[in-house]
């Protein structure tokens, strides 16, 4: 039995990698902020979940943070392989001018707060890096029960990121990434590798598929539990409420 759960993983993943870059829903109906400096907040599903799905952890707490957020916050889910749609997005946002280039200045004011779990967590990083190379800082990653595809690295936080958080469980066929470190420490704080062993405090998950009861019950209780969910809110309503030149410094407000 766990022999065929190793092969089903292998297959999503090979699947997932020739899987055409689709684009994500709301793509091309975003607005701008209405401030400078305004919080945009960036989430990912893990899986094949939808970014719109209401039974998954991520999305509910969007709804929750986006429901009671300052209206000139944009607070967004997308699939985590949609990653190059919430790139453009951010781009898009920033471009408070639209001239179709970000000055200096427009890059300096980004506030950015990335989070996911699963595959969805690695694609956190992954975009944090694509925004480091366009030379776009990031206030916050949070990366919940993070697993890596095949080519990835979930691992390292680039340096423009101020602050990152790891939520993990060790257990199960998949399970996160225990360790996640700073490409460098001088600009980058990681607030924490913090454990959750749900053998030991399980967590009841509403109408969970058979594939996660059998293969991966542990990695899904990571997904709904309302414990990491309620700390990645505190973290992320914290630098939200921040003033800029604190989050740039990646100082605790």
């Amino acid at each position: 039995m766990r022999g065929f759960g190793r092969i089903r993983h292998l297959a999503i993943i090979m699947v997932v990698s020739l899987a055409p870059n689709a684009r994500a829903a709301g793509e091309g109906v975003v607005g701008h902020p209405q401030e400078t400096g305004s919080a945009i907040v960036v989430g990912f599903v893990g899986g094949f979940v939808r970014h719109n799905n209401p039974r998954h952890g991520a999305v509910q707490f969007a709804e929750r943070l986006r429901s009671s957020a300052p209206k000139d916050a944009y607070v967004q889910v997308f699939e985590n392989r949609h990653r190059k749609a919430a790139y453009r997005t951010i781009l898009s946002l920033l471009d408070r001018n639209h001239d179709g280039v970000l000055s200096g200045d427009e890059k300096a004011r980004a506030r950015i707060i990335l989070f996911g779990q699963s595959w969805g967590a690695a694609t956190v990083v992954l975009l944090a890096r694509d925004l480091n190379r366009a030379g776009i800082p990031v206030v916050l990653t949070v990366q919940v029960d993070s697993v890596a595809k095949l080519w990835q690295n979930d691992a390292v936080i680039p340096e423009n990121v101020a602050a990152a958080a790891n939520f993990y469980q060790p257990h199960g066929l998949v399970h996160g990434r225990r360790e996640i470190t700073a490409a460098d420490p001088s600009k980058t704080e990681i607030l924490g590798n913090f454990r959750f062993d749900y053998r030991k405090n399980p967590v009841n998950c509403p109408a969970p598929s058979w594939y996660d009861r059998i293969f991966t019950p542990s990695h899904a209780q990571s997904e709904c539990d309302p414990q990491i969910w309620s700390q990645v809110e505190v973290m992320v309503r914290q630098r939200m409420q921040a003033q800029p030149s604190n989050v740039a410094a990646g100082a605790q407000p």
